[in-house]
């Protein structure tokens, strides 16, 4: 089934959640847009006005309909991954996998989940983390250098771990994970994030530590540019648009969102979250009918540490119009980090990074049905995975599916 969201009526300042009917049926393809010529053995583009189009609501592949339902949670100091029983909404082990866990990214398809352990105080000591989503069990680590994020390509051809301390990317065998080749990102110190084009020839990513984006024609091992963001940005997550012609970028420091042309890398807009309540722009999660962009406010700015309870939220930005059309509150304060949609697009499930917990909100009312606590075992929750999701394949991060 895929759900339709249907706001109430409401300025860019309400508070005012959406409500929601269900129909039934396969994402629609009545675009009249040209055909998207992609590069080699990348799946095709089914409706070039709507990449998400395969990953609509109960849209599973036979892969994720094998896998056994699990939220896994990694906690960045207590080393470990929560693992929450989405039915129930309770903790069901917490495991030990390696230094630091940052990520938990579902491969490109989806035939085995990677903990992503990068080890910060000796990048050397990175590992990734195999689960078998069929059964939720963890596998032996294996030894790749800096892994704060991973990705893949879009024809599956490659792995691409984000060595965000080393400023570079390392592009990997997708099964083996042994080192294929790497594209040293000299100006992006802090890369962190990224997407990639709609039809797979480059990717852009966020540079957090300088204010900036770089654009990366992957295929020939080339930074083609950077694009500075100004002094006051900090940019997080970053996700494109249904359409593929907008990058969104997240920016924690200027809460707003900066829109891209991924094309001409020119800066085309930008969308305040602040007026309406969102402070701390961090994730970014298409709804599963592509019609609104989820965006997780932490609250603040900080890095590192912060103290719990702050001022978190999640916005709700209207494509079409690219404003903001709802903002949820953490009641009594929070701190929404990462995370991603459930595979019903019902629910919205995000990491409470310095309250130590796992928000899960109600896609169609805003209200939060729950808040899971992961302390005191699990201490930091970052890079949250629900599990299964729709779509053909994985471009990595907390499931970037099309």
């Amino acid at each position: 089934m895929v759900v339709a969201v249907l706001l109430t009526s409401c300025s860019s300042g309400s508070h005012h959640a959406p409500t929601a009917t269900t129909t039934t049926g396969a994402a629609a393809t009545t675009s009249t847009l040209p055909a998207v010529r992609t590069i080699a053995d990348m799946p095709p583009v089914l409706d070039p006005s709507n990449i998400y189009s395969a990953s609509g609501a109960g849209m599973l592949s036979a892969a994720a309909r094998a896998a056994v339902p699990r939220v896994y949670v990694p906690n960045r100091q207590t080393n470990n991954v929560t693992v929450i029983d989405p039915a129930t909404m309770k903790v069901l082990q917490v495991v030990h996998t390696g230094s630091n866990p940052q990520h938990v990214v579902p491969s490109y398809d989806f035939s085995r989940l990677w903990v992503v352990n990068n080890s910060e105080g000796d990048p050397s000591q990175g590992s990734l983390t195999p689960i078998d989503p069929r059964t939720g069990t963890f596998g032996p680590s294996v030894q790749v250098d800096d892994p704060y994020n991973m990705y893949f390509t879009p024809d599956g051809a490659y792995a691409i771990v984000v060595a965000e301390a080393l400023r570079r990317l390392d592009f990997r065998d997708p099964t083996t994970m042994q080192l294929r080749f790497s594209i040293p990102t000299p100006t992006c110190s802090g890369i962190n994030h990224m997407d990639f084009s709609i039809d797979g020839s480059y990717l852009i990513a966020t540079c957090e530590n300088v204010h900036r984006i770089v654009k990366i024609s992957w295929q020939s091992r080339t930074v083609d540019a950077t694009l500075d963001l100004g002094a006051d940005a900090l940019p997080q997550d970053i996700r494109l648009s249904p359409n593929g012609r907008t990058f969104y970028v997240a920016d924690m420091l200027g809460n707003r969102l900066i829109m891209v042309d991924g094309d001409t890398f020119k800066i085309t807009g930008t969308i305040d979250l602040a007026a309406t309540g969102g402070y701390g722009a961090h994730g970014l999660y298409p709804s599963r009918d592509a019609r609104y962009l989820f965006v997780a406010n932490r609250g603040s700015a900080d890095r590192g540490t912060a103290p719990p309870h702050g001022r978190g939220s999640v916005s709700v930005v209207d494509f079409a119009t690219d404003r903001v059309v709802a903002n949820w509150p953490v009641p009594g304060g929070g701190s929404p980090d990462m995370g991603g949609v459930s595979a019903d697009g019902t629910e919205l499930w995000l990491s409470g990074r310095y309250d130590n917990e796992v928000y899960v909100f109600n896609t169609t009312t805003g209200r939060l049905d729950a808040r899971i606590p992961t302390g005191p075992h699990g201490i930091e929750p970052h890079g949250l995975l629900v599990w299964p999701q729709p779509g053909r394949y994985s471009l990595g991060h907390t499931g970037n599916t099309r």
